[in-house]
């Protein structure tokens, strides 16, 4: 079965081998090493430099990086502004809420990019905010918001962005080198990895300031403990496994500029294809990811009868998401697939639409 959601992805036969490596203690100094190739092999990602910058490792999803990231580094007395234009937005500002973090949000359309001028407008006007919360991909819709053009509003402000990169880290560029205080993202989804590592990417001196409002999530202890070759909990070992050599295979096969082009050639092939069968796409393709994108649903065919005819062929794709369900359907072209794999499934739509 080929998976064509947003993770988890199809494994190469490399990292899946990764997971019958010998069974393996966490208070080991062999744990420790694999945690320190972990941590350092993501800041090589995107070449950043450790003594400014760190990764912090922790079992769970890509929303519990997320978690993490939000409730350590907006400070105690902070105050978070949150931009949401999907789901992913929404979800951010359902963390906030919960930790009581004093918040604002700016609401778009599902369909909309998220507006600069709005941003500034905003953050004019309340001087008290001092971070952002922004999705880079969301997925919702696989548009690939502006991140640099936030980027830009928040920098001429003194303001710091945090950034949900969990569907975007390791394919999409990321500049790291303006307001960024931290990006979380996770190991099943570009890396290639399998579901259970998940990681936040943060600032030294952002950390320095982190907050304390949650405890097995609690990003400050997470990174000192770390720092010192040590784990508070006992993490997915064999998830670790898989990360690291996924890591290691996406080094060899070019990095993340390899990735991102290998993911485009994919995309690209997907869009041209549908659009040939009469399939459109939801978003333009300069607006889209190359990692998701979303298309309108073909008049003869419900999602479940496109969804389970695929299925049947051997491929899984991925309904939209609340008042989109009935409009869109979304193929991601992450994980080990090939251009080969790509013009089986466009038959297969051809079979299902004739």
């Amino acid at each position: 079965m080929l998976l064509l959601n947003p993770g988890p992805v199809t494994l190469t036969e490399r990292v899946r081998r990764s997971l019958l490596q010998p069974d393996l203690c966490h208070r080991e100094s062999e744990f420790f090493d694999l945690q320190d190739e972990a941590r350092a092999r993501l800041l090589d990602v995107y070449r950043l430099n450790p003594a400014e910058w760190t990764a912090i490792l922790m079992t769970g999803s890509g929303t519990a990086a997320v978690e993490s990231m939000i409730a350590a580094l907006v400070p105690a007395r902070g105050k978070l502004l949150i931009v949401e234009n999907g789901v992913y937005g929404e979800r951010i500002t359902q963390i906030a809420g919960q930790y009581r973090i004093d918040h604002e949000v700016i609401r778009h359309d599902w369909m909309q990019a998220p507006d600069p001028d709005r941003l500034a407008a905003v953050l004019d006007a309340d001087r008290a905010i001092g971070h952002v919360a922004v999705i880079h991909h969301e997925t919702t819709t696989g548009r690939l918001n502006d991140l640099h053009a936030l980027d830009v509003v928040c920098r001429q402000r003194g303001v710091r962005l945090l950034v949900d990169a969990v569907s975007s880290f390791g394919a999409e560029p990321i500049d790291f080198g303006g307001s960024i205080a931290a990006v979380a993202a996770t190991a099943n989804k570009c890396l290639h990895g399998v579901p259970g590592a998940a990681f936040v990417i943060a600032r030294r001196d952002a950390l320095a300031q982190a907050a304390s409002r949650t405890y097995y999530l609690d990003l400050g202890r997470l990174a000192r403990l770390q720092d010192q070759r040590n784990t508070p909990f006992t993490p997915s070992v064999h998830a670790y496994y898989a990360l690291v050599e996924a890591l290691r295979e996406l080094d060899d096969s070019g990095g993340q500029p390899a990735r991102h082009a290998h993911y485009a050639v994919l995309a690209e092939q997907v869009r041209a294809g549908l659009a040939l069968r009469g399939i459109a796409s939801a978003l333009p393709a300069d607006q889209s990811s190359v990692v998701l994108r979303a298309y309108r649903l073909p008049a003869s065919l419900s999602y479940t009868q496109l969804h389970d005819g695929l299925k049947a062929l051997g491929f899984v794709i991925y309904a939209g998401q609340g008042q989109l369900s009935d409009e869109l359907f979304r193929i991601s072209t992450m994980g080990h697939i090939q251009a080969h794999d790509i013009e089986r499934l466009l038959q297969g739509f051809a079979a299902l639409i004739t």
